[in-house]
């Protein structure tokens, strides 16, 4: 499971703020977890987190003392853009980029939590289909949701999905979905607790693509 468990997020302090250099270091090794289904047409999921990622760490690094936590960052940007804010910059970047982790949460939950299809029970379509219209489908318009049927399509067999996962190990599924729970732990907490600051600060857009 070292696609997941060797980049743990950390846990949060009792006020829930993300510290922001333990969460781009965490963050920035999940794009290869695309590599795990198998195909390219995921790539597109990759590379806009890897995007957002980027785009995020190039404003951290102007200034790590000043961005200890995201919502430090998010605050600072209400402040500088004013009219613009939220549509711009990091604030922006990580409302995507929330918005992708929040698909890799459900996808892995909806896996750990035994969710099948009766007809076809090697199949993780199901599970991909359930993360894509809960995290991201609303924030699409008709082209991307198109694109993105295609990429539920391609959604690999449960048995390929579960080797990818575990680096080609050949691991019993029960094994690889303990550690699925023990990632989700801090990986949920952080992605609640991102979704959270959005809507205390009225940061969140509900626009589509």
């Amino acid at each position: 499971m070292s696609v997941l468990l060797d980049n743990q997020f950390k846990e949060l302090p009792p006020d829930k703020s993300v510290d922001t250099k333990s969460f781009l270091d965490a963050v920035s090794h999940l794009p290869p977890f695309f590599d795990c289904f198998g195909s390219a047409v995921f790539s597109v999921i990759k590379s806009d987190i890897s995007g957002n990622i980027t785009k995020i760490r190039k404003v951290y690094d102007k200034d790590p003392a000043k961005y200890v936590t995201l919502q430090d960052i998010v605050e600072d940007e209400r402040e500088t853009y004013g009219a613009e804010w939220p549509k711009v910059g990091a604030t922006l970047a990580l409302m995507w980029l929330k918005r992708g982790l929040r698909f890799i949460q459900i996808l892995l939950q909806s896996l750990a939590d035994g969710e099948r299809d009766e007809n076809k029970p090697n199949s993780i379509q199901i599970n991909v289909t359930k993360a894509y219209e809960n995290a991201l489908k609303r924030y699409h318009g008709w082209m991307v949701q198109k694109i993105f049927q295609t990429v539920l399509l391609a959604a690999p067999y449960r048995t390929n999905f579960i080797k990818a996962l575990s680096k080609g190990e050949e691991v019993k599924e029960e094994d690889c979905l303990a550690n699925v729970r023990q990632f989700l732990v801090n990986f949920t907490a952080t992605v609640d607790a991102i979704y959270e600051m959005y809507t205390n600060l009225n940061a969140e857009l509900d626009y589509t693509v």
